[in-house]
């Protein structure tokens, strides 16, 4: 080891200075906090994601087939078609496809205890994965079916059990709106479950029930159904898969859409909170900059007279600027390391209490979901020192401008 390299590594920052210590545990400090909340709002973001789109993916599958009608929106009301077991094979065979259900929807008013609801009554038989849905059901149990007939059972949501005051084994009347000019038909059903998915465009709208009901409504064939609802492994694939159904095995009159197309507004929400997680990061890594660019130029400054004396004894700029951009780095990873055990000791303990609340009627929960993904982390981190340690070269470019004879005299 040459002399200059070994009088800086004795004196290079001595820990002696009571301002640089200073300056250093502003910058560990300021590091630590960035990427803190960088991890925190990386975990929040990806917990709102899955939590809202398994609540949507739960009730509605991923894709949708259906007879092709124009301007049709979530709530219009399908055309029948027959089911088509080569269709329904030719789905399956499909990679990534999860299951495959029924269903046929029907607009309908519930009645109960002097007050009335527009509700969408949803059909499915006794073949439908319930255990999507399941998770949701906070009370009673899930309609039965029988073998010949339908069910006169079904499940309604919280907010329409609390809003007509009805509870599990209540009897509502149910108003079937018919064709233009035809009279509702009415049906006493029996409510024998309560879900809560917190969705506001499913509480407020579906009750679940038996599609044979619809069928004898609207006189149709025992095989006839208003759709087909896809589960798939990866939601991420939905539209690849849906483009692939319609391009290569719908026959022509039928379509199929994904369910990001039937609720654009909820995907759109989901994005803007994509969109506050890249903010959050890109003001989160300035901070994290601003602040060890300061601390570098006050180390330097303050070590002027160091840098003349190792100068003067032969040392090279680049090892002089080395030496800062180490320290540097040290500094950093002092902080990721803070940042990390603050940012995930927060999130975990957010995931096993739930003591950050939310209203749901906004956020479609009542606490503050997280999911820690740590690639996402070790990401955060790698990107922090990286882009730090880069932009700091800058700064250290001082360090050039140092000439002996003068820095050997400043105090």
């Amino acid at each position: 080891m040459s002399l200059p390299a070994f009088i800086a590594r004795r004196i290079a920052f001595n820990r002696e200075r009571t301002f640089s210590r200073f300056i250093i545990r502003i910058a560990v400090a300021a590091t630590a906090l960035s990427v803190a909340v960088m991890i925190l709002a990386t975990a929040l973001v990806n917990g709102f994601r899955e939590v809202v789109s398994q609540k949507i993916f739960s009730f509605w599958g991923h894709i949708h087939i259906t007879e092709f009608q124009p301007n049709a929106g979530p709530l219009t009301e399908e055309l029948p078609f027959l089911a088509n077991d080569t269709l329904e094979n030719a789905i399956h065979a499909l990679p990534g496809v999860q299951s495959l259900d029924i269903y046929a929807t029907k607009p309908a008013i519930l009645q109960a205890a002097d007050a009335s609801e527009g509700v969408i009554f949803k059909g499915v038989d006794r073949r439908y994965h319930w255990k999507y849905l399941q998770q949701y059901l906070i009370r009673g149990r899930l309609p039965q079916f029988p073998d010949s007939g339908y069910s006169q059972e079904i499940v309604i949501s919280e907010y329409l059990a609390r809003k007509l005051r009805l509870r599990v084994n209540g009897r509502p009347l149910v108003f079937f709106i018919q064709k233009a000019g035809e009279m509702p038909r009415a049906r006493r059903l029996t409510v024998t479950g309560i879900y809560k998915t917190s969705i506001e465009e499913y509480d407020k709208t579906y009750i679940i029930g038996d599609i044979d009901l619809i069928r004898r409504l609207n006189d149709w064939q025992p095989n006839q159904v208003g759709g087909y609802e896809i589960m798939l492994n990866d939601y991420h694939r939905m539209d690849t898969v849906s483009n692939l159904i319609y391009d290569h095995i719908l026959p022509d009159k039928l379509t199929s859409l994904t369910i990001r197309q039937l609720y654009p507004n909820i995907f759109d929400w989901l994005g803007l909170q994509d969109m506050n997680e890249v903010i959050i990061i890109v003001i989160m890594t300035i901070v994290a900059i601003i602040n060890m660019i300061t601390a570098i130029l006050i180390l330097i400054l303050e070590r002027t007279n160091m840098v003349g004396v190792l100068k003067a004894l032969g040392m090279r700029t680049a090892s002089l600027q080395k030496i800062f951009l180490f320290q540097s780095a040290y500094i950093l990873s002092v902080g990721l390391l803070i940042g990390n055990i603050a940012g995930l000791g927060l999130a975990i303990l957010e995931k096993q209490t739930g003591f950050f609340k939310l209203p749901e009627e906004t956020y479609y929960m009542p606490v503050a979901p997280i999911l820690i993904k740590p690639w996402q982390v070790i990401l955060i981190d790698a990107g922090t020192l990286l882009i730090c340690v880069l932009v700091l070269v800058i700064p250290s470019l001082l360090i050039r401008k140092v000439q002996p004879v003068k820095a050997i005299t400043f105090k």
